[in-house]
């Protein structure tokens, strides 16, 4: 039994199939199949079991790679800490973050970051949306990642520590703009510009709105808050958006009104495991919160 076996093990059980395997270590499906054939001959335990349309771990593989994942974390944060030694410098931090992320939650929590530890390294991953930042933790390729807080994802510990509540986003000549607040039922009649495809805050506001019976008519789509905002703004439509740091009441022709009858979202920071973050890493996570509360 390898470090190698069992690093390819937990890939296999990630992603539920050989073949996808295969194509991200550049090597043949035989390959990946032979390090799982390994571990089940010393193991003496069959671990996955083979389906259709790819394969799922078995209890007994269930255990290894719980057990697996948590000893790899363990040991790529303890070779990164003796890399980091050998090159004499501070250590380094890996966060994954949204395309808009640094921007309006970040940008004070790292500069204060970086006045302390001026040796730190800080590595910044730009993920699509909260899943794939979440996904880059549990693959072990991020320490840290700010997300919108969504369902239990196994493998990885979420906190929650802030809410955003919703606005809607109209360009200020549009006969909304003059509202106080806004109604779930004044939704209905909007050009609404929709967040991507099933994001943790697309499906947050649809399934709310789906119970009050509200269903959005949409032309328009993008792939981040801030382009939303921008076209709010150029008049192409109407944005339901969350209250991000710096945003304030509007900006230019836009106005943002609050939409009170929809629970905020609340976003915050994901790690595999909190008791196993380098001091560095929590420091950052800290700090940034610090900061972000002010």
């Amino acid at each position: 039994m390898t470090l190698d076996d069992l690093r390819v093990f937990v890939a296999v059980c990630a992603a539920g199939n050989l073949s996808a395997v295969a194509r991200d270590l550049s090597c043949s499906q035989s390959a990946v199949s032979q390090h799982v054939k390994r571990l089940e001959r010393e193991t003496g335990l069959v671990l996955l079991e083979r389906r259709p349309r790819g394969v799922l771990p078995t209890r007994a593989g269930r255990i290894l790679h719980e057990a697996a994942t948590d000893g790899i974390a363990g040991i790529d944060a303890a070779l990164r800490h003796l890399d980091d030694l050998r090159r004499g410098v501070g250590g380094t931090v890996r966060i994954a973050t949204g395309a808009t992320t640094v921007r309006h939650f970040m940008a004070a929590g790292v500069a204060a970051f970086r006045a302390r530890h001026p040796e730190a390294a800080l590595q910044f991953e730009t993920a699509g949306s909260s899943r794939r930042c979440l996904e880059t933790v549990r693959a072990h390729t991020a320490d840290l990642a700010w997300v919108t807080i969504g369902p239990p994802l196994e493998g990885v510990e979420q906190r929650a520590s802030c809410e955003l509540p919703w606005m809607l986003a109209v360009h200020a000549d549009d006969p909304l703009a003059a509202r106080e607040t806004i109604a779930l039922g004044d939704l209905g009649g909007i050009r609404h510009i929709e967040l991507p495809a099933h994001s943790t805050s697309r499906v947050h506001l649809e399934t709310h709105l789906e119970r009050h019976g509200v269903r959005l008519a949409s032309t328009t789509s993008v792939a981040d808050w801030d382009t939303a905002l921008l076209l709010a703004e150029l008049g192409l439509g109407h944005a339901i958006l969350p209250a991000l740091p710096g945003w304030g009441g509007g900006r230019g022709e836009v106005r943002l009104i609050p939409i009170p009858d929809l629970p905020p979202l609340t976003a915050g920071w994901a790690a595999r495991r909190w008791d196993a973050l380098s001091p560095l890493a929590l420091e950052f996570a800290d700090t940034v919160l610090e900061h972000l509360r002010r």
